[in-house]
């Protein structure tokens, strides 16, 4: 069963506009919105940026921050996303972000690693991105002009991810 603060988010998140996939070409850097989710602290922890949408609708689902300006895009295979849930208490320790850091050379997607497309939920239709070797969707909402809301959907799991994304003006 989802605890209250599942719900209440999943409620925020339902009140929100939908988004076109076109409306998230470009980079975003994000952050994750605490939701008694197992994996919440963990993407900051271990030096998440975000994410990049391309033109072509495809994305790189995981941006990490390598060194200071140099982003990475990392192949979510690597890491089933039931085991990383399993192991969310490690993923936000010091050793796991040192661990993390080293690795993300080995982890570094060849090339993206999902795709952006407009998909129902909750019967109206809004971008979401579809990873290619997870069972994961990610669906968007507008928070305001300058930020999208984002909700992380594995699939048999009804717990929730939270995150916001704000667009990086070049």
């Amino acid at each position: 069963m989802r605890g209250d603060r599942q719900e209440e988010m999943a409620a925020w998140f339902r009140s929100l506009d939908p988004v076109q996939p076109k409306e998230m070409v470009g980079l975003w850097s994000g952050l994750g919105i605490p939701s008694d989710h197992p994996l919440d602290g963990v993407l900051e922890n271990l030096n998440w940026f975000g994410k990049r949408f391309h033109s072509d609708m495809r994305a790189d689902a995981l941006l990490f921050t390598w060194r200071p300006g140099r982003l990475v895009p990392l192949e979510p295979s690597f890491l089933p996303v039931r085991l990383a849930i399993k192991l969310a208490p490690f993923g936000r320790t010091f050793v796991a972000r040192s661990w993390f850091s080293y690795l993300q050379k080995m982890l570094r997607a060849r090339g993206t690693t999902a795709s952006l497309r407009l998909q129902a939920l909750d019967g109206i239709e809004t971008a979401a991105m579809i990873y290619d070797k997870q069972p994961i969707v990610d669906y968007f909402r507008r928070i305001d002009d300058d930020e999208i809301a984002g909700m992380m959907c594995v699939r048999d799991d009804s717990r929730r991810f939270f995150f916001k994304l704000r667009k990086v003006m070049d």
